[in-house]
């Protein structure tokens, strides 16, 4: 007879092979057919909202590994919100204005910014940002990220930008806009300044030099009780030659101690904490080195001294600065107002001129003697001569230090003072209240990000709104041709603002200025009435920073404060601030209830990912060779908290555990293929004790990974189901239920209890994978169709705790047995490695039984099944055992048991007792 006939053996067209990168297109173009995000929308219409605000990237290029992991925790997390009740959309955005599309733009073109009209490039520069939002489009939704991907929001929109501009407007109206001299980042190969977000900081060498500065005070001098004829000179270290340039004080700490000494190198002021150091790299032996006088720094102010080479007629001065290292250099600070926020700082203390020699290019000036035209850390070599050649350099070398470079083209910056738009931190007190929102209304996630951005935001300078650049919002500000003063007004910009929602920003350009300007308009500064438009641009971060404006506040889908934003790192000192800041200044409230931080993409070793190494990993690459479901995977396993490591072993062992929890998928999916959940659906109390544990171990889980979903820790989500699938499932649960599933009949007790177990099991599984795996939980979901309703399993709603599942007492007492089968199987291995036997079924064991082991009494009936052998025998011992026989008897043909009573009924003589009864 052919046994294999009369078992139930699973059955499901479910692949094994999941062939990710060929099925998961037709998952999408399903979800696109079927509208599937357009019924999430319909069915939640009118629940609770939560809405996360998509950081916008920018449209410049193909997505890079950092922003696939960006948009699948945040994928991950409105598919959880939404499958938990909430309404929850998702409204994707781009950043199109600004220096990244620009600086792209132009490397495509070939081209510098001169050999181009500004109308000409900002048509350019708008196709070319929508030509890469759709290409970055496409590959976001390949991710499998949902989304309103046919209204995304877009910062060049004619409605976005006119909410842009009002915003600017009411900021205008508080009083928070200012124009002011002041020095900022700028790049000088960009040539247009750049906000501190706009900074990045990468180790550089530079020179590094002490320089004397001849005292010429007699007056002073006596005062300070130096009497001696030999001249005095003040030390200073920098590691800018070029600024002294711009050099037009020295400062010193009020409170540190200074020391007047006599070296072979002249009599020299030098901080007292520094004499060693400063004294070892000029080049003077301390021991012969005699100390004249040691005085405070606040008796130094006034005292005045020579510029090396610059005979300029300025009376220069020693100033007091509560910032002065006492931890390098010598102690005196070289002070250019035009060239540092703090040496600014202590010019308007002191009302010390701003020079400023050097060019939008970074090059000097006319009447820079010998320097005209060349670029300023070029210069630093011949400056350096110079100072040798004056008998005023006492060392020269070089010194490795971080050093500010261009977010963009990645040349160094350098700090130049020039007429900009500022947003002032101090007005209506908006530093100390957004530190207060900061401190006490924010979730930060992790918490450490709370520090970070309040003490960013503490430190950070007033925010330069200004960029001199062709591609973003005109800030409309009128120049007079009379005092060549520009000006900001109020009435202005409205005008301005009702022609960009009708045209567009690029109106500010093709209009006459006067069509903006009120008849009664004249210029604050000198009364004059002709004007020229004004030709500077929005920082960029300006306009993504009044998002909530342009996005939370007009869109009735969404609401404002967001719910989350989440993004990099990166971001405390980017959009989180320049979101924070207007919200705060416009609104008085942050524009976000949380903010969750992650870390960078690395390669396998941590090494930041470069062209120039080699190491980069492309989103698309990946999914080519493995599936989006993986790099998925990949990003929610990662602990993002930290920097996030990515390499082709990383991926091959996410694959591995992937291929392992599909199996188990398949497994249960092939168990049900005669299950009805309507008809052959076992009542609780019915249920063998078996099932009913393991239900209760898979709600332990739904609770588990409910609460880390909720708390943001997906990798915790992720092992928790892993483990699950692999320890409970595979290694225990599945294994023991084979004999079940297989050989009793179809609609057995014992067996339709397992399959009620293994249908709320697999109901559990496929919806807790899916806001990570959605493609799988998808198809595993479209092979359940006896046994699911909703059309996309991403229509479901999230599995409801079932507390009569849980069962700790019933846990406990089965942990005990599983402990004890954990000696069973290794018992087993043993024998099977010296070849007394193959299959566990061919085993029979003998267990001597403590005390402690006293509780195997309770499931002797079902030892057999537990342990997957042909028969278990207890009997009392004073020391626990584990004796493996072969087991006695024949084996059954259709079980594969082995039996002593086999041949009991005439018509089915083969097959043991257990066998007959299902026969029958």
């Amino acid at each position: 007879m052919d046994y294999k006939a009369t078992l139930n053996l699973p059955s499901t067209d479910f692949p094994m092979k999941a062939n990710l990168s060929k099925n998961e297109p037709k998952i999408l173009d399903f979800w696109q057919k079927e509208d599937i995000y357009g019924q999430i929308r319909q069915k939640r219409r009118g629940k609770p909202k939560y809405v996360l605000h998509d950081g916008p990237p920018y449209a410049n290029g193909n997505i890079h590994i950092g922003h696939a992991l960006n948009k699948i925790l945040k994928d991950i997390s409105v598919r959880f919100k939404t499958m938990r009740g909430f309404d929850s959309n998702y409204v994707p955005g781009w950043d199109c204005h600004g220096l990244p599309v620009e600086h792209q733009l132009f490397k495509e073109l070939n081209i510098t910014k001169s050999a181009i009209s500004r109308l000409d490039f900002r048509k350019k520069a708008q196709a070319y940002a929508l030509r890469f939002v759709d290409i970055q489009k496409e590959e976001f939704k390949r991710l499998g990220v949902f989304g309103s991907w046919q209204n995304p929001y877009l910062t060049l929109d004619k409605n976005y930008e006119y909410e842009i501009v009002r915003a600017l407007c009411g900021l205008l109206k508080l009083g928070y806009i200012y124009r002011g001299l002041k020095p900022v980042n700028w790049c000088a190969t960009c040539e247009t300044a750049l906000a501190e977000a706009e900074v990045e900081y990468e180790d550089k060498s530079s020179p590094s030099i002490y320089v004397k500065f001849k005292v010429n005070d007699p007056q002073k001098l006596s005062a300070i009780n130096y009497q001696l004829s030999t001249v005095l000179y003040l030390v200073i270290w920098t590691t800018t030659p070029w600024t002294l340039y711009g050099n037009v004080a020295v400062a010193v700490h009020p409170q540190a101690q200074y020391a007047l000494l006599e070296t072979e190198k002249g009599n020299l002021v030098i901080a007292k904490n520094l004499l060693s150091p400063a004294l070892k790299n000029i080049g003077v032996e301390e021991a012969k080195s005699k100390t004249l006088a040691i005085i405070q720094g606040k008796a130094l102010e006034g005292l005045s001294y020579e510029h090396p080479f610059l005979n300029d007629g300025l009376i220069r001065k020693v100033v007091l600065a509560d910032y002065v290292s006492q931890e390098d250099g010598s102690g005196l600070v070289h002070t250019a107002p035009g060239h540092g926020q703090e040496d600014y700082q202590t010019s308007l203390k002191y009302n010390l001129p701003i020079l400023m020699a050097v060019d939008e290019r970074g090059r000097f000036e006319r009447g820079v003697s010998g320097l005209s035209g060349e670029y300023v850390l070029n210069a630093n070599k011949a400056i350096i001569e110079k100072l040798d050649s004056l008998c005023c350099l006492l060392f020269s070398g070089i010194v490795q230090h971080t050093y500010p470079h261009c977010w963009r083209c990645k040349n160094p910056v350098i700090f130049r003072a020039t007429k900009q738009w500022f947003l002032n931190m101090e007005n209506r007190e908006l530093r100390k209240r957004t530190l207060k929102v900061i401190q006490n209304d924010i979730q930060f996630i992790p918490e450490t990000g709370r520090q970070r951005i309040l003490s960013m935001v503490a430190l950070r300078p007033d925010w330069c709104l200004s960029r001199q650049r062709y591609w973003g919002v005109p800030i409309p500000a009128v120049r007079c041709l009379d005092c060549n003063e520009e000006t900001l007004d109020a009435e202005i910009i409205e005008h301005f603002a009702q022609a960009v929602l009708r045209s567009g920003s690029d109106v500010w350009f093709q209009e006459e200025v006067n069509s903006f300007i009120p008849h009664t308009f004249s210029c604050p500064h000198c009364n004059g009435r002709k004007f020229a438009p004004g030709e500077d641009i929005l920082d960029v971060w300006f306009d993504s920073g009044v998002s909530h404006r342009a996005v939370l506040m007009t869109d009735a889908s969404l609401e404002f404060p967001a719910s989350l934003y989440l993004e990099g790192t990166d971001q405390h000192r980017g959009w989180f601030q320049a979101s924070l800041l207007p919200a705060m200044a416009l609104e008085d409230r942050a524009p976000f209830k949380a903010a969750l931080t992650h870390g960078f993409a690395v390669d396998g070793l941590g090494r930041k990912m470069s062209k120039s190494m080699g190491n980069v990993v492309a989103p698309g690459d990946i999914i080519k060779d493995y599936g989006a479901d993986i790099l998925r995977l990949w990003a929610a396993s990662s602990n993002y908290n930290e920097d996030v490591r990515i390499s082709t072993d990383i991926l091959e062992r996410l694959a591995d555990a992937y291929r392992k929890i599909r199996n188990t998928l398949r497994f249960l999916l092939g168990n049900l293929y005669d299950f009805s959940p309507d008809k052959d659906k076992v009542d609780y109390d019915k249920m063998l004790e078996l099932d009913r544990y393991s239900l209760s171990t898979a709600y332990k889980l739904l609770e588990k990974i409910t609460r880390c979903y909720e708390d943001f820790e997906f990798y915790k989500a992720y092992q928790e189901t892993s483990q699950f699938c692999i320890l409970q499932l595979s290694n225990f649960y599945l294994d023991i239920l084979k004999d079940r599933l297989y050989t009793f009949k179809k609609d057995s007790l014992p067996r339709r209890s397992c399959q009620t177990a293994i249908y709320e099991i697999l109901q559990i599984l496929v919806k807790a994978i899916a806001p990570i795996l959605p493609f799988t939980a998808e198809e595993v979901w479209q092979y359940m169709k006896g046994v699911r309703q909703e059309e996309s399993v991403h229509l479901s709603d999230w599995p409801q705790l079932e507390n009569k599942f849980i069962d700790d007492a019933l846990e406990n007492k089965w942990y005990n047995l599983i402990q004890f089968r954990a000696k069973v199987l290794k018992a087993l291995e043993e024998k099977r490695e010296c070849g007394e036997i193959g299959s566990s079924l061919e085993a029979e064991l003998i267990i001597g039984i403590t005390e402690e082991d006293g509780f195997l009494r309770d499931f002797e009936k079902i030892l057999p099944e537990v342990f997957i052998v042909s028969g278990v025998y207890l009997e009392k011992a004073s020391e626990s055992y584990i004796n493996v026989f072969r087991a006695q008897g024949k084996k059954c043909p259709r079980c594969w048991s082995y039996s002593r009573n086999m041949g009991g009924n005439g018509l089915y003589a083969e097959v043991c007792p257990k066998c007959v009864l299902t026969l029958k």
